[in-house]
């Protein structure tokens, strides 16, 4: 049994240990489902056992709905899950959720993780949030026994990716499953396209304007952006199940038809934490050898190619022996190496070490993840929610058909309104 890590000092051990005669929980909101929850659970087992605190698990895809719903009603949890720093900014401009520096030793914290993860989970110079794992976005997964019916190379431009989408589509075959639901989040995976699109057509100028609402959002490289979007997304022949399939299936399960025999499609963009949605249904397959990814390709020849990245923080509402102690172990490397070493994730904390990943492409995406120069975090995570509901709302909008025009200057009138507060 691993033993509780170093990082929970003496003191307050004793203090838990006290509280271990009596029957002590802690009550935790999380987004995750399936082999995301149960490899949580995992992560936190060693906890529950050295301290004897239980920790009552409520997960739901709603996060922000159910969030907000509870704290009106004066009930929140103890802690909660986000996968949105936008939101943890809102919480903490609202004093809804308790500054976390005063107990979490910050000299440890910035020996174990990087600037950018304290400045992300921080607001007004205060931290009040502890990533616990992040995923590698712009990655483009496929089968290379199935794809090489197509393509002897991988597609190293937009100008190829495009290419062989039609060469497949030529075929009668799907090239892209792609998977919008996900309950009150619906849409958010058409963000991610819209994303490492503006990057790598406007470059990181307007990419970081935009994400401040610098820029309004009927701005022509914003327009430009979807249109490109567009080009995949509102082609019937391009998509598994077409375009009703694309908003109805839900995002975890998007990733399946690249493996079925034969395959429904060829081509899947998500991030890193999808391997474990492979893996779940389908845990025969080989890393690299049955799945693997290639990057998102250059759009621009005069533009860089960086990545975009995702992680997930907690955050607490109360501030409690049992709160601070549960912070404290999820920000250790040994607490992030369980949830690695089981695949579908990459730990924050820098001192987890690359033979900690479970295979050799968990070790590509961990080595990209570590060397990446220019990386932007994911641009949706970083906005207001109200925002953010907005803009996934408007790729369901686009995708079903509706005008361009009109779900540019929508969302814009919602991001005025949710930066004016």
């Amino acid at each position: 049994m691993q033993k509780l890590t170093k990082l929970l000092f003496i003191p307050l051990l004793l203090s838990i240990f006290a509280c271990k005669q009596k029957t002590v929980s802690l009550n935790v909101l999380v987004v995750w489902g399936g082999d995301e929850l149960e490899s949580f659970k995992i992560m936190i087992r060693p906890f529950e056992e050295s301290t004897g605190i239980k920790i009552n698990i409520e997960a739901t895809r709603d996060i922000n709905a159910v969030l907000f719903t509870r704290l009106e009603a004066g009930n929140p949890p103890d802690l909660a899950n986000l996968p949105n720093p936008g939101v943890l900014k809102e919480f903490a401009y609202q004093r809804k959720i308790v500054p976390i520096d005063e107990f979490i030793d910050m000299k440890k914290l910035r020996e174990d993780y990087g600037e950018s993860w304290i400045e992300l989970g921080s607001y007004e110079n205060k931290l009040y949030g502890i990533f616990i794992k992040a995923s590698l976005k712009s990655l483009i997964w496929y089968s290379p026994k199935n794809l090489s019916q197509f393509t002897s190379e991988l597609p190293s431009s937009w100008d190829e990716l495009m290419e062989l989408t039609e060469r497949i589509a030529r075929t009668g075959k799907r090239p892209w499953s792609i998977g919008l639901e996900s309950g009150a989040a619906s849409g958010w995976p058409g963000t991610d396209w819209i994303e490492d699109i503006l990057l790598r057509t406007g470059g990181t100028e307007i990419y970081d304007q935009w994400v401040e609402h610098k820029i309004p959002w009927t701005h022509p490289a914003i327009k430009h952006a979807w249109e490109l979007f567009g080009k995949t997304v509102r082609n019937e022949k391009y998509l598994y199940g077409g375009i009703k399939g694309t908003c109805a299936t839900n995002f975890g399960d998007a990733v399946h038809p690249l493996f079925t025999r034969p395959p429904g499609a060829y081509l899947h963009l998500q991030a890193s934490f999808i391997q474990g949605f492979i893996y779940s249904q389908f845990p025969e397959l080989r890393p690299d050898l049955d799945f693997s990814f290639f990057p998102f390709p250059v759009i621009e020849k005069d533009k860089e190619n960086p990545m975009i990245v995702a992680a997930d923080l907690f955050v607490a509402f109360r501030d409690t022996k049992q709160v601070r102690a549960f912070l404290n172990y999820l920000a250790t490397a040994d607490a992030q190496k369980i949830w690695v070493k089981r695949g579908g994730a990459i730990a924050p904390n820098r001192k987890t070490d690359i033979d900690d990943y479970p295979d050799e492409l968990g070790k590509r995406t961990a080595t990209v993840f570590k060397q990446t120069s220019v990386f932007r975090f994911d641009g949706s995570d970083l906005m207001p929610a109200s925002l953010n509901n907005a803009f996934c709302k408007g790729v369901l909008d686009y995708i079903s058909g509706k005008d361009l025009d009109e779900i540019l200057s929508y969302i814009e009138k919602v991001a005025n309104e949710s930066y004016a507060r």
